[in-house]
């Protein structure tokens, strides 16, 4: 069974643990650089990208975390996770670190404060059925991507439309969503599936 880890520093770790375990998966928290020696994998959950920052250098996990993304271990992140895997982060603090992964620009609070949050129905590619009904709560955007990062969906109607809000590059996936915030497993089951095949080489 994959053991995923799910960075508990701040945010919906318990919901992702939740999910990555009906999904099939061994999740558990990371907090410490010992506990991230022990999985597969990890989860980046949605939170304040600043605060998740500065508590992984706190925690010193930043370095082992960004060094192992680096290396090949598959990695996800929602919202708050996804700021934390781009490369280049827009409107951040001076101060604000992120682990990389994905060759991506992700602009901070993209779609504006906690009263701007809303829900909405996206086609995500790599996920059969229907539409995932998706959580946006002071969520990031992506501004740009490299040639070699996926798009997986984008936002349409509104002041949004076109806008980037899933990638993946590689073992890293990403989204401005909070999938963790719903009962609709397919994300995770993507992600479960994707540490899966990492593993099998």
């Amino acid at each position: 069974m994959t053991r995923i880890g799910v960075l508990a520093l701040q945010g919906d770790v318990a919901e992702h643990v939740r999910m990555l375990g009906e999904c099939g998966a061994d999740a558990v928290p990371v907090r410490r650089p010992e506990e991230l020696l022990t999985v597969d994998a990890l989860v980046i959950p949605g939170g304040e990208s600043t605060t998740i920052s500065k508590l992984a250098v706190e925690f010193e996990v930043f370095e082992p975390i960004r060094k192992r993304v680096a290396e090949g271990m598959p990695a996800y992140g929602s919202c708050a996770g996804m700021i934390m895997l781009a490369e280049r982060v827009l409107d951040g603090r001076d101060d604000q670190r992120a682990f990389g992964g994905v060759d991506m620009t992700v602009r901070r609070n993209a779609f504006g404060r906690q009263v701007d949050s809303f829900e909405t129905d996206l086609r995500i590619a790599g996920v059969d059925g229907d539409p995932l009904h998706a959580v946006f709560i002071r969520a990031p955007w992506v501004e740009s991507v490299g040639e070699s990062v996926e798009v997986l969906s984008r936002v349409t109607g509104g002041r949004a439309d076109g806008r980037i809000v899933a990638v993946r590059q590689g073992n890293v996936l990403a989204t401005a969503f909070h999938p963790e915030l719903t009962d609709d497993l397919r994300v995770h089951r993507l992600f479960a599936d994707m540490v899966r095949a990492a593993a099998a080489g």
